[in-house]
């Protein structure tokens, strides 16, 4: 069973921005190549931090009022009030960088970015050089994955590779990335693996085994239906 890597669903023509580029550059950079972030690399093209739409608004947000018009953003921090008066990247940008590598699975770097609260994640070598960007959106992207390429792999790579299950004895049916399983395994306790590694294929919605019988309980005589 292979899981697709960052390093098939990355962007790889990512535009980044120097540590002096100033507000105005990033934002005509932004507003050219339609995106909401730009990585802030340094001379040796690696990443020192990002600057996103969030970081340029918090400048906009923060002006001083004018005579009937709202407050400054009240309550910001120190270092907060420092990126709101920032003029170059390296004043703005969010920093140390949230970065993925290129061999990571869809799964890792979904997690990475739910822990960190991010909807991207800058893509580096070895040497924390700009190799891509990866977004919420480009993760998604494994849920494209047509039904018949989800059900041979669960066949061919889940029940018959990882389980040593014989396929024949199996049915696996799959519509818009929604499995259900049928047919009937040696043992009861076979079935929850097999649930769990169905669920794990990429761009599998949901896993039914409603249909799914099994021969002994674990191995004891007798048999039933799950």
């Amino acid at each position: 069973m292979r899981h697709r890597r960052i390093g098939e669903l990355m962007t790889r023509e990512v535009v980044g921005v120097r540590g002096d580029a100033p507000f105005k550059e990033i934002v005509r950079i932004l507003s050219l190549h339609r995106v909401t972030a730009v990585p802030v690399v340094d001379g040796g093209n690696r990443v020192i931090g990002v600057v996103s739409e969030g970081d340029l608004l918090r400048k906009t947000a923060d002006r001083a009022a004018a005579p009937g018009d709202l407050p400054a953003v009240p309550g910001l921090g120190a270092w907060e009030r420092a990126k709101a008066e920032g003029t170059r990247a390296e004043e703005l940008m969010s920093a140390p960088p949230v970065c993925a590598r290129p061999e990571w699975t869809a799964v890792e770097a979904a997690r990475l970015m739910e822990v960190q609260g991010v909807k991207r994640l800058v893509v580096v070598d070895d040497g924390d050089r700009l190799v891509g960007i990866v977004s919420r959106r480009d993760l998604l992207g494994v849920f494209l994955r047509a039904d018949d390429d989800i059900r041979r792999e669960i066949v061919e790579d889940v029940l018959a590779g990882a389980l040593g299950l014989d396929a024949a004895n199996l049915v696996v049916e799959v519509r818009d990335g929604r499995v259900e399983l049928g047919g009937s395994v040696p043992y009861r306790g076979v079935i929850p693996a097999v649930e769990r590694m169905c669920a794990t294929v990429d761009g599998v919605v949901s896993v039914s085994r409603t249909r799914l019988a099994y021969g002994n309980d674990d191995g004891s005589p007798g048999g039933g239906r799950s």
